[in-house]
């Protein structure tokens, strides 16, 4: 192969970018690119794209982390290369995925923290199947030894987040899903008694409803099934859904009931990436005991050095963000962690506060008790000529993600709109948004962009 020329080389060195010869063309999109070009030059192809996303930090639809210490970058930086899965290779991380395991069920209140079993995860969902799978094989070990068919688990749940849909599709496992109506949007123990039978694997509560971000009554769930397996003889376990409750009722909701120390809780999924401050890609399930976890979920694999069990879906994964959940530990421990996310519940409850006081909404969630945020719909038999989706593509004009999304059929049709608040949004970001909701009314009400609405748009009943 010939060397380059000196021409070559001139060009690629001080050519100006966006004058380049190899950028003057449309780069390939749907077919493998034949030659090399500069990194530089690639560089900037793709950093000007992602210029088209929106503002992370404006994205209130989200709950997931969009702001980060400097430390925790470079942390993340620094482990750009660990497989979180090679234990043998990288020893030190491996015990650092433990620790923060240990220090879970501690937090969750586990009765043996220090022994219990648990790992992180790409995510919440893949931690939420993990602890479906155990429930599904220790319902079925159950009935094995009773001689009972095992061709038909079902269980039983709120409205959940997509990811329990995913699980009983793969997995064959029948969810009973508590409808939303109006007036009742979580999950209650008389409807949780109704769909119980000998075949239901586990009731699932999810602590932080994606639709409203309110808790569902674990603890009322579980003195309901502790009655139901007095009468009946079912004992019927629960997993929490803590996805992003877990990492905030410890700190700003201690009375609430709702972990280990209800002995019917077996497992508990959590996102770090949401409350518990992470980077994407940190999930967390963690087990009571070592026995709710069945061994025959556990592999043992010996190609990457050394013998080493394996109980996670994915194989391969970037082991940084374990690394910056253990960061987060031990840089804020209990005092920080509630700190942070007491500042964001009152920064939801300022919104809803602000919110409420403007005419045309009603907040059906202001803050208190739940995920930090707010939620609203429009007053009923209010026509102020936009709907909330409406409001929501007006308020993209300045940059935010604020989604309107409709409940289930059963709620009769309601549309609400929701603003998550992370670690992130402080009080001056608030307000400002809070004006702009303000101004965005404003220019509806006075530039009508729908011509006809029915009630249903309104927010109101669909006759």
């Amino acid at each position: 192969m010939p060397l380059p020329s000196k021409d070559e080389i001139r060009h690629e060195e001080f050519d100006d970018i966006y004058a380049a010869t190899d950028l003057a063309a449309p780069l390939p999109k749907y077919k493998f690119p034949q030659h090399e070009r500069a990194a530089t030059h690639a560089y900037a192809v793709v950093h000007d794209e992602l210029m088209l996303d929106g503002n992370s930090r404006l994205n209130l639809a989200t709950f997931c982390q969009t702001w980060t210490e400097p430390e925790v970058r470079q942390l993340l930086d620094e482990c750009l290369d660990k497989n979180m899965i090679d234990k043998d290779e990288y020893p030190q991380a491996a015990e650092i995925e433990k620790r923060c395991v240990h220090m879970l069920a501690d937090l969750w209140n586990s009765p043996h923290s220090a022994g219990t079993i648990g790992c992180s995860t790409a995510g919440s969902s893949e931690a939420a199947m993990l602890g479906g799978l155990a429930l599904k094989w220790k319902w079925r070990e159950r009935r094995q030894k009773e001689g009972k068919p095992t061709d038909r688990p079902n269980m039983i749940c709120g409205p959940v987040q997509v990811c329990w849909h995913k699980f009983a599709r793969y997995f064959d496992v029948e969810l009973r899903e508590i409808p939303m109506e109006e007036g009742r949007f979580l999950m209650t123990p008389e409807e949780v008694l109704t769909r119980c039978d000998e075949n239901t694997i586990a009731v699932v509560p999810t602590l932080g409803v994606t639709f409203n971000l309110q808790y569902e009554p674990v603890e009322a769930v579980a003195k309901a099934l502790d009655e139901f397996e007095k009468e009946t003889g079912f004992d019927i376990p629960i997993h929490v859904d803590g996805a992003s409750g877990a990492f905030l009722a410890p700190f700003i909701h201690p009375d609430v009931i709702w972990d280990f120390r209800l002995p019917r809780v077996k497992s508990i999924n959590a996102s770090g990436h949401k409350f518990g401050l992470t980077p994407l890609g940190c999930g967390w399930v963690i087990w009571r005991e070592k026995t709710d976890l069945p061994d025959d979920l556990i592999f043992d694999v010996n190609y990457l050095g050394g013998n080493m069990p394996t109980f996670a879906l994915n194989f391969s994964r970037p082991g940084g963000q374990v690394i910056c959940q253990y960061y987060n530990f031990i840089r804020l421990g209990k005092d920080g962690y509630q700190k942070i996310q007491q500042s964001c519940a009152a920064t939801g409850q300022f919104i809803a506060e602000q919110i409420n006081k403007m005419g045309p909404f009603e907040v059906v969630y202001d803050g208190k008790g739940g995920i930090p945020g707010a939620c609203w719909i429009m007053k009923k038999g209010l026509n102020p000529g936009f709907t909330l989706f409406d409001l929501a593509d007006r308020l993209r004009v300045r940059g935010w993600q604020l989604p309107a999304y409709s409940l289930p059929a059963h709620c009769g049709q309601i549309v609400i709109q929701r603003c998550l608040v992370r670690h992130g949004v402080s009080r001056d970001i608030a307000k400002l948004l809070v004006a702009d909701i303000k101004a965005a009314v404003k220019h509806l009400e006075t530039h009508r962009v729908s011509q006809s609405l029915t009630e249903q748009e309104a927010g109101g009943h669909h006759h």
